[in-house]
């Protein structure tokens, strides 16, 4: 007998996640901005990115949790594992078009995604007091 599944279908999960994008791209976060010589207070409305915990905990507080279906414990959830993909890169999409035009900081999105330009250093040994001077 197959394990009890609360998402009970993979349509179910894009329903969950169609949700989360909705109420994450419609409350804006505010950011404190002064303007003028004065300083005077005003707020900047920033979009906030998807991201894989943003969905987790958008789930949980509906009282699902979505571990397992991602990592597919035990095998036990192969026919949630293209909704799982299609998620991720959704997401990893937002963050990456979001970092290129400068919507979010390209430096957290490159590291969060594995973009970052690797690059490798040698340090070459010199002695303090050579012998051949």
């Amino acid at each position: 007998m197959g394990k009890h599944k609360y998402i009970e279908t993979p349509e179910k999960m894009w329903e969950l996640f169609d949700a989360y994008v909705k109420e994450t791209k419609n409350k804006p976060r505010k950011k404190m901005v002064f303007v003028g010589k004065d300083g005077n207070k005003d707020y900047e409305h920033l979009e906030v990115p998807l991201t894989n915990e943003g969905f987790s905990v958008f789930c949980h507080k509906l009282g699902y949790t979505i571990l397992h279906y991602f990592q597919n414990t035990d095998n036990a959830y192969n026919e949630y594992r293209n909704i799982c993909s299609h998620i991720k890169e959704t997401i990893r999409q937002d963050q990456i078009e979001g970092g290129m035009v400068g919507q979010y900081n390209p430096s957290i999105t490159q590291r969060l995604n594995g973009l970052t330009d690797k690059s490798e250093m040698v340090v070459k040994e010199q002695p303090l007091f050579p012998d051949n001077v």
